[in-house]
């Protein structure tokens, strides 16, 4: 028995460090991919024939990856989307650009799928409450539906204004230094809070709209939609456990939202301009992505506090201005 727990021990930390090194290799990643490779993926015999060939199945594969390791964790999936699609120049013309950004929302059901996976449980005490069978799970999903609210009515009245005026470099680069600072000025005193916050189970109506009041922060590109709930959660009287719990649970409704709407919206433009094939490998991608990294999170958060996240952010905005200066994107 002892040797059964020590080989535990093991392996859990084998699989921490393991997974810790994916912050780093992101860094590898966008240096690694350049609109030079892009150029050699793309046609040259007219609009049509560039735009089938310019998401490949690598450049799929490669966008599934940033997706999936980024959208659960506190460092914004959009953000690094957007400027991973610059290196790649994916959406890089007019007659490309609406397919390329529906690409990067439905990609998310991956995310999606991985946390139905990982809190199946959770979510089916979540149906018995709806079903009047599970008090506690009828407590969790009121809250998530009271926390949604916020950010789609705020998304659905300034959509465009958000895509026109923070969708940009620029933006996003501020966003992320304002966020990793923000960790890592709080980081100590969150996991003070967390240590002896409440269970989700516990969670009220009134937490609820304000962290859904908070989520409307994450609307700006780079700023994070994990960053702003978990932070809201925990200083409302949740335990680190229970705010991470939840951010997922909402960045699952929330995400279930928009892929579906963009879906539907724009489904057909999507395939009509880069097939069925390619968007689907990203789409596997980033499940697998979500599930490792979501996993690592919550075992990574048991031990450490969020300061890994501010000193990333910091690090992936000091790269991206130098891409910027240097005009690799």
């Amino acid at each position: 028995m002892l040797y059964r727990t020590r080989s535990r021990r093991a392996l859990r930390l084998t699989r921490g460090r393991v997974v810790g090194t994916a912050l780093a290799a992101l860094f590898v990643l966008v240096v690694s991919v350049s609109p030079a490779g892009a150029a050699l993926a793309r046609a040259t015999d007219g609009a049509t024939q560039a735009a089938s060939h310019e998401l490949t199945a690598w450049k799929a594969a490669v966008l599934g990856l940033v997706e999936g390791v980024t959208e659960y964790l506190p460092i914004s999936s959009t953000g690094h989307l957007h400027v991973t699609q610059r290196l790649l120049d994916v959406g890089a013309t007019d007659a490309t650009e609406d397919a390329a950004d529906t690409y990067a929302i439905t990609i998310q059901g991956g995310a999606i799928l991985a946390v139905l996976l990982l809190y199946r449980r959770r979510l089916a005490t979540m149906v018995s409450g709806l079903l009047g069978r599970d008090e506690p799970g009828r407590r969790v999903l009121l809250a998530v539906v009271v926390a949604v609210i916020p950010a789609v009515v705020t998304a659905v009245l300034f959509e465009q204004s958000i895509k026109d005026n923070l969708l940009g470099v620029g933006p996003i680069v501020g966003a992320w230094i304002a966020g990793g600072l923000l960790i890592l000025w709080l980081a100590p005193r969150l996991r003070e809070l967390g240590s002896r916050g409440i269970p989700l189970d516990e969670i009220t109506p009134r937490h609820a709209a304000i962290i859904g009041i908070a989520q409307i922060l994450a609307l700006w590109p780079g700023t994070s939609r994990s960053l702003v709930t978990i932070v809201a959660g925990v200083f409302l009287g949740l335990s680190l456990a229970a705010a991470v719990e939840f951010s997922f649970l909402l960045g699952f409704v929330t995400l279930a939202g928009a892929t579906a709407y963009e879906t539907l919206k724009n489904g057909n433009n999507l395939i009509d301009t880069y097939g069925i094939v390619n968007p689907l490998i990203g789409f596997v991608v980033a499940f697998v992505a979500a599930a490792v990294a979501i996993r690592w999170m919550v075992t990574y958060l048991q031990r450490h506090d969020l300061s890994i996240f501010g000193w990333y952010r910091l690090g992936i905005a000091a790269l991206t201005l130098v891409l910027l200066a240097t005009g690799a994107i």
